[in-house]
């Protein structure tokens, strides 16, 4: 066994960690170590942007994670993709790029966080961003995270989902980040000359020119080794060998949603039964580790096209390199997109006084979904594509935990989808909704007839069976291990240090309240600058 010492250590270089990685650093007052599992992100697929469709089922850089059978949707397991490589998810993800709801932050704040709500956290989102909107209120530029405007990009039938929109009586809006949320629009994307900007490239890449800042991959966390209650390192693996760092400063874990708590409770942090069952030392008692689970659901709906989609543009193997050629060429093309192209937040009925659901739009199709031995990468080979939506801010809650003391050994994880009436009827609001959008005049020339689920599942408990049977994550996961002021109710406190012990941080979706209303990418970035002023605050006291 080998040890060394640095100041701040940080546990996973995903979205978070290499935000912070970057920002301890850049003063060159401290050491900084950052621990990831897994390895090089220096991989054509990560850097193409359509590319995630190859590392989807791709365990070189992705824990591919399964749920356990969850009775919301019919007693089926569900794929949850997460990033093991430097960038994390954000290294595999779609790359849209949402804040969410002024009112997702301000509920943060009133749960017990104070500065945490919109005004406050505004500010750090703005500091992160190099944005392609003009520079106002909400948008800065010259950050380190490139955010593309795709507006002139986007395949033509996402001009005729907005028509339709419009004509379903929804509002339109140009910038979901800005003034307007709500309404159907254009997504933004983190890319910067048609590469996917990961945390990886916009703040890890910079970083390592910091002669402080030392990045050790291929190694697995196991354990965080306490002095009394007081975190002073790492325990990890690699190479087969069993190494430890200690931290002279902190401990900061962001493992992300589903590594986090499991390392918490591998060291002690936990349900005092459960770590007993496995023999595991306890060095504080907190219940909360691994419960409130949030993730999003949605649900896809297929429509045969009468005009080409981008089906006729990639199925064909002759597409495919024409499309190849001209993005090595340009770093153009539908190649430099996400195929979320367009989408929106909005209200499934009058009832509701915020976006309650989000929508997407995807100029492609696969009907044929790949098992976990072939890529997502082969549309379906006629003209087709979807319309999806899914709730905003669902109100079910699942547990992650683990189920051995074996850091090997993926947790047990229970989503605990569709649990709460108030979440099933907002599915059967969001399919009606969709079958809306189809019937518009927009769609009358364009849409032959809907694949799936067809026109004879009709009723609300047709609805909502259909449902139960084809929906599945939205690839969210959060709040297993809640931010609040009171340690019977959370996991860590509104500076996100981990109540009980001290010298302990987390940093990652893990630590949300709440689930904010669309992709938690940008809102991650935005803890972890929050974060990192916090953690250099404390340092100059």
């Amino acid at each position: 066994m080998t040890s060394e010492s640095t100041d701040y250590l940080i546990v996973g270089a995903g979205s978070a960690g290499c935000v912070l990685a970057n920002r301890l650093s850049a003063n060159g007052k401290h050491r900084v170590t950052l621990l990831e599992a897994g390895g090089s992100d220096n991989r054509f697929w990560i850097k193409v942007p359509i590319g995630y469709g190859k590392t989807f089922f791709d365990k070189k850089v992705n824990w591919k994670y399964q749920t356990n059978p969850d009775a919301g949707i019919n007693n089926r397991s569900s794929y949850w993709p997460r990033g093991k490589v430097l960038g994390g998810s954000s290294s595999i993800n779609a790359m849209v790029y949402i804040r969410g709801a002024e009112r997702d932050f301000n509920d943060w704040r009133d749960r017990g966080n104070p500065g945490w709500g919109y005004q406050d956290v505004l500010p750090y989102f703005k500091k992160s961003e190099d944005s392609e909107f003009p520079q106002d209120e909400y948008h800065s530029s010259g950050g380190p995270l490139h955010v593309t405007r795709t507006d002139k990009e986007i395949h033509p039938l996402c001009h005729t989902w907005l028509q339709a929109a419009r004509e379903a009586q929804l509002p339109v809006t140009e910038d979901f980040n800005g003034a307007q949320m709500e309404g159907a629009g254009i997504y933004s994307i983190t890319t910067r000359n048609g590469v996917r900007e990961s945390t990886s490239a916009a703040f890890l890449k910079p970083a390592r020119r910091n002669p402080n800042l030392h990045i050790i991959t291929g190694a697995h966390a196991q354990r965080i080794l306490f002095n009394n209650k007081r975190a002073t390192g790492v325990e990890y693996r690699r190479h087969g060998k069993v190494e430890t760092i200690s931290a002279n400063a902190e401990v900061i874990v962001c493992a992300g949603a589903i590594n986090s708590p499991q390392l918490l409770e591998l060291s002690g942090i936990g349900n005092a039964d459960l770590l007993g069952e496995y023999g595991i030392e306890m060095i504080h008692e907190n219940s909360n580790v691994g419960e409130h689970l949030q993730d999003h659901i949605g649900i896809n709906y297929y429509y045969k096209s009468r005009v080409p989609t981008l089906n006729d543009k990639l199925a064909p193997w002759s597409g495919k390199i024409k499309e190849g050629v001209k993005y090595l060429l340009t770093r153009r093309g539908h190649l430099s997109l996400s195929v979320n192209q367009a989408g929106g937040f909005v209200r499934s009925s009058s009832e509701h006084q915020h976006p309650n659901l989000q929508l997407y739009f995807t100029p492609i199709s696969y009907t044929r979904m790949p098992n976990d031995k072939r890529e997502l990468m082969n549309p379906d080979p006629y003209s087709a594509f979807l319309m999806s939506f899914q709730p905003c801010r669902p109100s079910s809650r699942g547990s992650l935990h683990i189920k051995s003391a074996d850091p090997l050994q993926h947790p047990s994880i229970d989503p605990g989808y569709l649990a709460t009436s108030e979440d099933l009827a907002e599915v059967v609001e969001g399919a009606h909704l969709i079958r809306t959008m189809a019937a518009t005049p927009a769609f009358n020339d364009i849409i032959e007839h809907e694949i799936l689920p067809g026109e004879k599942v009709a009723t609300d408990a047709e609805l909502l069976q259909d449902f139960r049977q084809r929906a599945d994550t939205v690839f969210h996961p959060v709040g297993t291990c809640a931010m609040g002021g009171d340690s019977n109710t959370s996991v860590v406190d509104p500076a996100l240090k981990v109540h009980g012990v001290s010298s302990l941080r987390v940093v990652d979706a893990s630590i949300f309240p709440n689930l904010t209303s669309g992709n938690t990418n940008a809102p991650v970035i935005m803890v972890a600058e929050k974060a990192a002023e916090l953690i250099l605050a404390d340092a100059a006291n």
